[in-house]
């Protein structure tokens, strides 16, 4: 009995967890060594190997041959691709780099009430050929079919669809018994922070359960092969899903964004092990549910700008798709002693860079102007080629005078004032000629290697700032 006592004690130990990056300690430390952020380290308790050995058990009683690994040689490995799962969605395989790969684990993040659920939902609707568990911990099963009738247009057909079961559920060990019954070949959890297991004392949403059932479904989904889709919340503090650990523990991590006042809603990679985190997915948000945007410059867009100064047209790429954004930019006299540089969309000290180059090397005061930049649809542009739009559209509002329509640039802008070459030039100007631009401004250098008579708009190289701006301006 003793000897027992002993041994159980032996396996409660405890750790401690920085809740900023997941850096792990024995012992309380007031800085982490990892992050530097103080007063992060949080107790908790490492339970037992007995949740992880009931995701293998699991596993092996839900029909799915469980997987043992084994030392391989290098020339014995194939370099072929596993088959990924199609996931109806043109928008969502982009993200995923291709589908869904059979064994992972993805994490869903975003903002209450932005859609996760709804996106989530209505794709399980969409796969009519895998047998799905959709595990709830937030809604009843009145209110997923009260969802599922609205993002449905027939409601006949929910009628005959037994591939698709609901269950709601908070006990993780419950969960597990269910899926050896129902044996299903994809499990959505919604959401992580609601789940817990009897292993860990604390309560539902803390780092040691987010953890603890994560490292489960994870065990689960690798011995299985069955993927695992996790939605989680972002915090007060705006990082994903709560702790920083649960990024790590997970295969690919993608989140919903966008404004709960605008229509469209981006889902965007953070993490991919199989694929890009440079793709971008895109979305409208409708009353039966969410349509996908395979063209992003219906968004970016508007038609209504002619005759306003301060708005530029620029051809970026994000991932592999190119699109066309609207560049804004409005340029006012300091109300204020100090000027204001505000930037939406786009980076605020790149801003602070290419209004110093204005200054510099072109000759425009703005020492004492504030300059606000935005970028329509709510979109966030990490693309260099954005520079000259930006540059562009501030000068265009400084002077206030509107650029010609029909025109579109793409640039990088560097510190003595050159406009440097950019990547893929060709899908630039194919995609500003297919939306009806007629002149195109690219880098001088970008005309090497291209055969640039094929396309109808009109091209016009520049190597500095200044041509860019005397094409525009006259």
């Amino acid at each position: 009995m003793c000897h027992q006592t002993q041994k159980t004690m032996a396996k409660d130990k405890t750790a401690y967890v920085c809740e900023n990056c997941g850096q792990e300690s024995p012992k309380w430390i007031g800085k982490c060594p990892a992050c530097g952020q103080w007063n992060t380290f949080k107790e908790i308790k490492i339970a037992a190997d007995t949740a992880r050995q009931t995701a293998t058990h699991a596993a092996a009683q839900a029909g799915h041959t469980v997987r043992s690994n084994s030392p391989q040689h290098l020339h014995d490995i194939s370099s072929k691709d596993d088959p990924r799962i199609d996931m109806h969605d043109a928008e969502l395989n982009r993200v995923l780099g291709g589908g869904l790969v059979p064994g992972s684990i993805i994490l869903l993040g975003g903002e209450p009430g932005i859609g996760k659920s709804t996106l989530s939902l209505q794709t399980m609707l969409n796969l009519r050929d895998k047998r799905i568990l959709y595990v709830s911990g937030e809604e009843s099963a009145h209110q997923l079919k009260m969802r599922a009738e609205r993002l449905t247009s027939n409601r006949e057909s929910l009628d005959d669809r037994d591939n698709f079961l609901i269950l709601c559920e908070n006990s993780l060990e419950h969960i597990f018994e269910h899926i050896k019954d129902v044996k299903p070949e994809m499990v959505v959890i919604d959401s992580i922070q609601t789940i817990a297991t009897e292993e860990v004392e604390s309560s539902a949403g803390s780092i040691a359960q987010v953890r603890e059932c994560a490292a489960s479904l994870l065990r689960f989904a690798k011995t299985s092969g069955v993927p695992v889709i996790l939605i989680g919340h972002i915090t007060k503090e705006g990082t994903l899903a709560g702790p920083k650990i649960l990024e790590h523990i997970v295969d690919t991590v993608i989140q919903f964004e966008g404004d709960q006042h605008y229509m469209y809603r981006i889902l965007r990679s953070i993490k991919n092990r199989f694929g890009s985190t440079s793709e971008l997915g895109i979305y409208e948000m409708l009353q039966t549910g969410l349509r996908q945007v395979s063209n992003p410059s219906e968004l970016l867009l508007t038609d209504d700008h002619e005759g306003l100064s301060g708005i530029a047209i620029s051809s970026a790429i994000e991932g592999v798709r190119p699109f066309l954004v609207e560049t804004q930019a409005l340029v006012s006299s300091a109300a204020y002693g100090t000027p204001q540089r505000s930037a939406t969309g786009f980076d605020q000290r790149r801003l602070n860079m290419l209004l110093a180059v204005l200054e510099k090397r072109v000759g425009f005061k703005l020492m004492q102007k504030d300059v606000f930049l935005n970028i329509a649809g709510g979109l966030r542009v990490t693309d260099l080629a954005m520079d000259l739009s930006v540059i562009a559209a501030v000068l265009s509002s400084n002077v206030d005078t509107p650029i010609e329509s029909g025109w579109c640039m793409a640039g990088e802008v560097g510190l003595s004032g050159e406009v440097r070459p950019i990547n893929r030039i060709e899908q630039r100007i194919a995609e500003a000629e297919k939306l009806g631009f007629h002149h195109i401004i690219i880098p001088r250098y970008n005309l090497q290697g291209f055969n640039h008579h094929k396309f109808s708009i009109e091209i016009h190289p520049v190597r500095k700032v200044e041509e860019a701006l005397r094409a525009l301006f006259g």
